[in-house]
């Protein structure tokens, strides 16, 4: 009888046992769960995840996409996690794992460029980040997959809309006012041969693409050109995309970035009216403002139906687009609309669908808005008004007047002159940016509604924020056409102008002073730095400053500032260190260099050609490779883009033989700097890893009487004698020196700070 009793226990012992036993690892230890780290592309945004803090792996050749950063330590959200972790040093452009820590928003965000990326300045932002090395701390765990914001889904609606484009399906559901969300990859759908019965209450369901447009506001819908709300024709219906066209627009709406090791693609700044525009997904759209397309067969072109209010040059940013930061994801809002075909390709013409299409068509729209202005003054120019106390209401309005005349005389339009305006004072205020408006006749009005702010005259701290914020995208700067900087001042400023004039100078600001009733020797004593007018305009020479001896007197000075800053040749504050060279690589192809050290040396080549604006009109670079003779691989021009000069440097082939440096600067001398423009800046780069056979001292010498500025750099065994004669004075500033190949790295951004400093300390007469 005990021995029943006693059995059921031991079993359940027993049992007990064997799964605890089972748990356990057959090492008798836990073995540590590794941490999975998801990997991104280049382009995420720290704000599209919405993880507080993780940790995540960038790929390779980040720095290549441009990828947009704003900040420096600290970046705003908006900006790509990777690029900002290469400009934090975090990771180097080879890639790497990143942890991120969200922020609360900051004021600001000043740019700085660091580790071969610019990040640029942002007056303020929602959210920010920073990032550190990715080893995280023992005993932290972050997630192994990211949560990310999804993207803006594609409503649905049931009856017509004055403010959408429609792609109509046949798939009949029970006539409502309610809304849904459809899934941004829409299933395909079968058009049906017969209409839906008349009896049914049913009306198709309609997919709606907004179309949002950033800037303009809804219009009145009592002035509004409004749809008939029947139900469309048949023939409308059957306008339905195959799954092969949607398939195609599915992957032209979401092009990914294709990473490459080399060479890297182009990195000058894009010009806003030129290059291919690219068809974007929908779900990055800007908010809707009620403008309409109306419905077109994809043969015709779609319709814009603006307000009377609504400015040329913002229906001209809606089609091709300008960078701006306080759109949802950043992104160009040629970026963010849908291009012509894709509007258009689902709708009937107006005879078969009975609806009506009110406006010009936007062919001969488009090239009204980009025909205005005057293309033989295509300039950037940003007015400092004087707003401070001193000046008092009639002359201030004297100033406006001044402007309002200047931008009737200029001819404003985006084939022309930009203008925006910043009234100062303590501190300074965009009244509106270069994008704003895009006529003259827009513009005057805009001048007149101006209202003086007050404070001091601080044209330092003006000069300060052009330089920082105005010239920027995001405020409609183009890049291919010079910055102007017209300053004018009643007196003379209450701040210092020399050190915020010579940062904006160097970025490529042309500074023109219009200085109205200067002081007298009596006043000049309250003067706060004396010959401000020199220390602050691009030259010296008089051509960018006008002295007006009276407020009555300013009216005159239209012509005279309208011709001066519509002359583009004179400009010279234009060019900067990055695009005004023309740049020649003298590369020892010896044997004793060796293929693998022939690459290392192309790559330090392209990473020094990479940090320049790369055009006909801006930085030029040719190349020499040399041994006992000397080749060409190609001259100053043949390349004018920075993608194919890049690809040019990956082609050269090494050669192989003996060192006659002195033979190969005379053969570059003659073969590229004799046909060097008088503008450029003729720079020499001699790279050698040993003694020359024939003499360096007199064909150096002959290129620096020439102008040329010489730099050399010795690797392993080369004279340090001979690198000093190549070099130009001083030697220390132009002559180099590494131990090995693997080393050249080094002394690619002490080169382009030397060339820049160099540039930067010119005379200004």
């Amino acid at each position: 009888m005990k021995l029943k009793m006693i059995k059921p226990h031991l079993n359940a012992v027993f049992i007990a046992i064997l799964l605890t036993c089972s748990g356990a690892k057959p090492n008798g230890k836990n073995k540590k769960t590794k941490q999975v780290v998801p990997a991104i592309e280049c382009n995420v945004r720290a704000g599209k995840i919405n993880n507080s803090e993780f940790i995540a792996k960038c790929p390779a050749n980040c720095k290549e996409t441009k990828e947009r950063v704003y900040g420096t330590s600290v970046f705003a959200s908006i900006s790509s996690i990777c690029n900002a972790a290469i400009h934090s040093g975090v990771i180097s452009n080879s890639g790497g794992k990143v942890i991120v820590t969200k922020m609360p928003s900051q004021v600001s965000y000043k740019g700085s460029f660091a580790n071969g990326v610019r990040s640029l300045s942002l007056t303020s932002w929602r959210e920010s980040f920073s990032v550190s090395v990715g080893k995280p701390k023992k005993g932290v765990n972050y997630p192994s997959s990211l949560d990310y914001t999804p993207s803006r889904p594609t409503t649905v609606k049931t009856a017509l809309s004055d403010s959408t484009v429609w792609h109509m399906t046949s798939t009949p559901e029970p006539t409502t006012t309610t809304k849904t969300t459809a899934s941004p990859t829409t299933t395909p759908v079968t058009t049906p041969t017969t209409a839906p019965p008349t009896t049914t209450s049913a009306k198709p369901r309609v997919t709606v693409h907004k179309i949002r447009e950033a800037g303009v506001h809804r219009p009145d819908m009592g002035t509004a050109i409004r749809r008939q709300p029947q139900v469309p024709s048949a023939s409308a219906l059957s306008r339905v995309q195959s799954q092969s066209e949607r398939n195609q627009h599915a992957q032209q709406s979401n092009p990914s970035f294709a990473r490459k090791d080399w060479p890297h693609p182009v990195y000058a700044r894009p010009d806003l009216f030129s290059g291919t525009r690219r068809p974007t997904d929908t779900s990055h759209s800007l908010p809707n403002t009620g403008n309409k397309l109306s419905r077109m067969s994809s043969g015709e072109s779609a319709v814009h139906d603006p307000k009377p209010e609504n400015t040329e040059h913002e229906h001209w940013l809606h089609y091709f687009g300008q960078h701006s930061p306080d759109s949802d994801d950043n992104k160009p809002l040629s970026e963010t609309s849908h291009t012509k075909e894709t509007l258009v390709e689902s709708w009937e013409p107006e005879s078969k669908s009975g609806f009506n299409a009110p406006g010009p068509d936007l062919t001969t729209r488009v090239t009204e808005i980009m025909s205005q202005g005057d293309p033989n003054c295509k300039v950037d120019i940003a007015f400092l008004m004087d707003g401070s106390w001193s000046i008092g209401k009639r002359r201030f309005k004297i100033q406006k007047d001044f402007l309002a005349e200047v931008s009737q005389v200029i001819n404003v339009g985006v084939a022309g002159p930009m203008m925006g305006i910043i009234q100062y004072g303590d501190d300074a205020v965009t009244e509106f940016s270069l994008r704003q408006f895009s006529n003259s006749k827009d513009l005057k009005p805009a001048i007149n509604k101006i209202v003086q702010k007050g404070g001091l005259s601080n044209v330092g701290k003006a000069l300060s924020y052009i330089n920082k914020h105005f010239f920027s995208d995001a405020n409609g700067n183009r890049g291919g056409a010079p910055n102007v900087a017209v300053v004018l001042v009643d007196g003379w400023p209450t701040d210092k102008v020399e050190e915020a004039s010579r940062m904006a100078r160097e970025s490529g600001i042309n500074i023109f002073f219009v200085t109205i009733e200067g002081p007298d020797e009596n006043e000049k004593q309250n003067v706060v730095e004396t010959n401000f007018v020199d220390k602050a305009v691009c030259r010296t020479n008089g051509f960018y400053s006008l002295p007006i001896t009276s407020w009555f007197a300013l009216r005159k000075a239209v012509q005279p500032l309208v011709k001066r800053v519509c002359d583009t040749d004179r400009l010279v504050c234009s060019k900067t260190c990055l695009n005004a060279n023309d740049i020649a690589f003298v590369i020892d192809g010896s044997s004793s260099v060796g293929t693998g050290n022939f690459r290392t040396v192309l790559q330090f080549v392209a990473n020094v050609t990479r940090e320049f604006e790369i055009s006909d009109t801006d930085t030029r670079v040719g190349v020499v490779q040399y041994t006992y003779e000397q080749r060409l691989e190609f001259a100053f021009g043949q390349h004018n883009n920075k993608a194919d000069l890049l690809n040019a440097i990956k082609r050269i082939n090494y050669w192989s033989g003996g060192t006659s440096t002195g033979a190969a600067i005379t053969y570059t001398a003659d073969q590229l700097f004799s046909k060097s423009k008088p503008n450029k800046r003729k720079i020499m780069i001699v790279i050698t890893d040993g003694r020359s056979y024939d003499d360096v001292r007199a064909p150096a010498l002959a290129v620096h009487h020439k102008g040329v500025i010489a730099y050399s750099i010795g690797i392993a065994w080369a004279a340090q004698d001979e690198l000093e004669y190549i070099a130009t004075d001083p030697d220390k500033e132009h002559s180099f020196f590494v131990d090995e190949f693997d080393n050249l790295y080094k002394y690619v951004s002490k080169i382009i700070h030397n060339i820049c400093q160099e540039f930067n300390s010119q005379p200004r007469n």
